[in-house]
């Protein structure tokens, strides 16, 4: 039995996984929450180096996707959110001295209102010479709670800043607070970008779509060998879809390999538990009060290999 077990997990590790990594402020201890210290950021760098991890830009993985060719494990992307002057100021000048590329999200309402803690467009000029600058929005909204008029005007407008001022059609979105549903992911795919991310822990491999990148976020100390030991979990979510109107997960039905007779339940505020698969069906009554209005329910076989639905109340 431990045999065929091991025979089922091992077949979820024939893809190679590359890990897309999330960052947002650079030595700024305001804003513990978001922030990464110079020193833990050269900490994560020399361990990339020292284990032969191989740093590339963002659009080398998406074109080994276009491509479907398998992604090299050992491939590593980093990407910033926000565009916060702190990167600018204190992140740059280390991705710079270790050669690292990069995507950065711009905010762009932030930058062209002239908001004190966000890059200029003459600095976002600047750091173009060294990575690629992709969209954020406009407004920072939270999308999940907005309608689709309200989407497509914001992420219009947005478009049409970065080509006035950078010259150039964004090819990335990254949405705000990493908040999403599948409504939200089509209207923003219907801009043609190459990639889309969101901010679920996972990896990227063969099967990924371009258009639901999953990124791991970095912030403050972080067991960086432990966060690459994650990766995506193949599993068709049938429900849940959107955040239950009366607050309770009633079910979890999702389509698995068949070969698993059990699967690992993640569910924010409520820790793991072991259910039940039949023929490669999930179909499981949970009863469970959601205690978060942004809430994962998350599958996997082994804790690291997973599979997340985001619910945003």
């Amino acid at each position: 039995m431990r045999v065929l077990l091991l025979l089922a997990v091992s077949y979820f590790y024939l893809f190679a996984d590359a890990h897309v990594f999330i960052y947002h402020r650079f030595g700024d201890d305001r804003h513990p929450s978001t922030n990464t210290s110079l020193q833990e950021l050269e900490k994560e760098f020399e361990y990339f180096k020292e284990n032969n991890y191989e740093v590339v830009p963002l659009e080398q993985i998406i074109q080994k996707l276009k491509q479907k060719e398998e992604i090299p494990s050992n491939w590593i992307a980093l990407t910033v959110d926000d565009a916060y002057k702190s990167f600018y100021k204190n992140g740059l000048p280390l991705f710079k001295k270790y050669n690292y590329p990069f995507t950065l999200y711009v905010y762009v309402e932030a930058t062209h209102k002239g908001y004190s803690d966000f890059m200029s467009w003459e600095e976002l000029k600047q750091t173009q010479k060294y990575g690629t600058l992709a969209l954020h929005g406009y407004d920072h909204k939270h999308l999940t709670n907005t309608s689709k008029k309200e989407i497509q005007e914001d992420t219009l407008k947005g478009i049409e800043l970065f080509e006035t001022h950078l010259g150039y059609k964004p090819t990335s979105y990254a949405y705000a607070y990493g908040e999403y549903n599948q409504a939200v992911l089509e209207v923003i795919a219907e801009f043609g970008f190459e990639s889309i991310v969101n901010q679920n822990s996972g990896s990227v491999n063969a099967q990924s779509s371009p258009l639901d990148i999953n990124r791991i976020a970095l912030v403050g100390e972080v067991d960086i060998k432990e966060k690459l030991k994650y990766n995506s979990f193949e599993a068709t979510w049938i429900e849940p879809k959107i955040f239950p109107e009366d607050g309770i997960l009633k079910r979890v039905i999702a389509n698995v390999d068949p070969s698993f007779k059990t699967i690992k339940l993640y569910v924010t505020g409520h820790g793991w538990k072991e259910i039940k698969v039949k023929n490669g069906i999930i179909d499981e009554f949970v009863e469970i009060p959601l205690k978060n209005n942004r809430t994962r329910v998350i599958l996997s076989p082994d804790y690291y290999t997973i599979n997340t639905q985001l619910l945003i109340k």
